[in-house]
């Protein structure tokens, strides 16, 4: 049989059987139950999630009459009694703020909201600390400036009531109400100005910033102490890694005989980039001055910000020695930012020959790839003081009155176009750096602070910078208000020294997904980015709770910031909302009181600790 006839005898033989089965239809069946909803997918793993933020709490611990006196300063979190705790150095005692009922809803009135009271935990003036096996000392004590929560131990870092002198960690144990009984004080190193924990609770480091006086006749050395814990007991003493011989270099290339004096680690550090300032004679040790520490998440290396010489420290907590690396510079010709508060308007350009010092405040840290990476806030810092300053501003360096130096031909030039000394010549810089070969011509401009916040990683080598985010996106929301100082709503006032000023960050893990929160000084903002992936960060959010249109002025060099025979008026100052933000901690869903992920900030200037959930779509 042919393929054709095949093909015919099999089409038919399928009609006749489809004729055989042909009947009536029967009738419509029910329509089944809906089945149960599937579960919703989670969002990709690279995926961009809506972040907002909403004030669901907020404590003010008063008015003009604590304006400008760092009533609100450093914040923590205590789980067991779901309470925050705020430095209130105005009456140098502790907050403890219960957020028990911390609502999951924003607030009415996020700006002047008052909802969050507290109580008053005091600590002792004067403490008895051991300095020896059969010795011990009394210290009288200053201002509290860090605190630090791990589980129910609290740690208080506490100044000597001279600055210069060595001062005490206080330790205490925290009940179900965030009540402290003492266990011990602990002696570290002079200005004690952070201290932290240790992930694995072993160990508190305490960074021992060592400032001098006011003219300079006392420079005690910065250091970093560090306490160990056996079964959440401190030591009676502390290690101390100081800034001199346990300074090493990894470098293969060198060898310890190439380091083994303070002259031969401040060449090799200087060759490398590091920022020295000071009076002559100033050692190495003097000139380090720790400000802040984050620790790894294995508790073995811990990093610290060496803000004024623009470097940061690696310390291996295995054999308590330290690694300096200086942080480099910030190529101001890539970005653009507002050199001069004179036009009273954000007005951004890039410079030529002008350079950001990244000089972090506040660090943390976090681990991605299973990788440790460092994230600052990159504020800015010099030092000035009556007995020595290098601050001078632009116009300074070339009036034969100041400075009476030259500016290179390409910065004359800028100087010139922009302004004089209305322009570039409002910028303040330091006289450390610029004239490298002392011929008294700069030839390039270093500025205070990056306006900015980077991520390093483990080695500190530069992985991501914000660049001129900080200034354009808060000139695009607040206008004219960006860059305001927090003694008074006067936009672009500080666009001629460090801009917002970016102080204080923290990180907090949501879902799947890693947050940085960053906040800026002087201009109150809060900026939320996507760094779950440190090679490719993302910008989330802003939020700024600060009432521009609010009258008001204060001076927080005086000794009482709002004096009125100054000229100073404060009057209405608590409806001006949150100024200065000092601190951030993040608390987790899991130990949130209200279920969300929260922010506790705590504003110096204002006096006031505001309680934000994040929200993530």
């Amino acid at each position: 049989m042919s393929l054709h006839k095949t093909i015919i005898a099999i089409s038919l033989a399928s009609a006749l059987s489809a004729c055989q089965f042909d009947g009536d239809s029967g009738e419509k069946g029910d329509i089944g139950n809906t089945g149960p909803q599937g579960v919703q997918g989670s969002a990709g793993k690279d995926s961009t999630r809506n972040v907002s933020v909403e004030v669901v709490g907020r404590f003010s611990a008063g008015g003009s009459d604590i304006a400008g006196k760092s009533a609100a300063e450093i914040v923590q979190f205590h789980q067991g009694s779901n309470s925050a705790f705020a430095v209130n150095s105005a009456k140098n005692q502790i907050e403890v703020i219960s957020l028990s009922n911390i609502p999951t809803t924003e607030v009415g009135s996020p700006i002047t909201d008052t909802s969050l009271s507290s109580t008053a935990f005091t600590f002792e003036n004067e403490v008895s600390v051991v300095i020896n096996t059969n010795e011990v000392e009394t210290i009288s004590l200053g201002a509290a400036n860090s605190i630090a929560i791990f589980d129910n131990i609290l740690a208080i870092a506490v100044e000597a009531s001279t600055k210069t002198q060595n001062g005490a960690v206080l330790f205490y144990q925290l009940d179900s109400q965030g009540i402290g009984t003492f266990i011990k004080a602990v002696k570290v190193g002079a200005l004690p100005d952070m201290v932290t924990f240790s992930p694995d609770g072993k160990k508190v480091l305490i960074a021992n910033e060592g400032e001098p006086n006011s003219d300079y006749s006392i420079d005690p050395q910065g250091s970093i102490s560090v306490i160990e814990l056996t079964n959440t007991i401190p030591a009676d003493m502390s290690s101390t890694i100081n800034l001199t011989t346990d300074i090493t270099f990894s470098s293969d290339l060198l060898s310890d005989e190439d380091f083994d004096t303070d002259t031969k680690r401040i060449n090799l550090l200087k060759a490398d980039g590091l920022k020295l300032a000071g009076p002559t004679n100033t050692t190495l040790a003097q000139s380090l001055e720790p400000e802040y520490i984050t620790v790894s998440a294995d508790s073995k290396t811990a990093f610290v910000a060496l803000q004024e010489n623009n470097a940061m420290g690696i310390i291996n907590l295995e054999n308590n020695t330290i690694e300096i690396k200086p942080l480099g510079f910030k190529n101001w010709g890539e970005f653009q930012l507002d050199i001069t508060n004179k036009d009273e308007v954000a007005s951004f350009q890039q410079v030529n020959g002008l350079y950001g010092m990244y000089q972090p405040d506040s660090i943390s840290s976090y681990q991605w790839q299973g990788a440790t990476f460092v994230v600052t806030a990159n504020e800015g810092d010099s030092r000035d003081y009556d007995g020595y300053s290098e601050e001078v501003r632009v116009k300074d360096i070339i009036n034969p009155d100041k400075e009476n130096k030259l500016l290179s031909t390409e910065l004359q030039k800028f100087y010139d176009e922009s302004g004089g000394k209305n322009g570039l010549g409002r910028l303040k810089v330091t006289t450390a750096l610029g004239d490298a070969d002392n011929d008294g011509i700069y030839e390039a401009l270093y500025a205070y602070g990056a306006r900015s916040f980077s991520i390093w990683d483990q080695n500190i080598n530069l992985v991501y910078d914000s660049g001129d985010d900080f200034g354009k996106i808060s000139a695009s929301i607040l206008g004219n208000n960006f860059n305001s100082n927090h003694s008074e709503n006067k936009g672009d006032n500080r666009s001629d020294d460090k801009g917002g000023e970016p102080e204080a960050i923290a990180i907090g893990k949501i879902d799947d997904r890693t947050y940085g929160f960053i906040a800026s000084e002087r201009s109150g903002n809060l900026f939320v980015y996507d760094i779950s992936n440190p090679f490719n960060v993302r910008f989330s959010t802003f939020y700024n709770n600060r009432d521009f249109s609010i009258d008001y002025e204060l001076d927080d060099d005086l000794d009482n910031p709002c004096d009125e025979t100054e000229g100073m008026d404060c009057s209405l100052i608590e409806s001006a909302g949150d100024l200065g933000p000092e601190s951030i901690k993040f608390v987790s869903s899991e130990q949130s009181p209200n279920g969300m992920p929260l922010l506790i900030i705590g504003n110096e200037v204002s006096g006031s600790v505001t309680v934000y959930q994040v929200v993530v779509e």
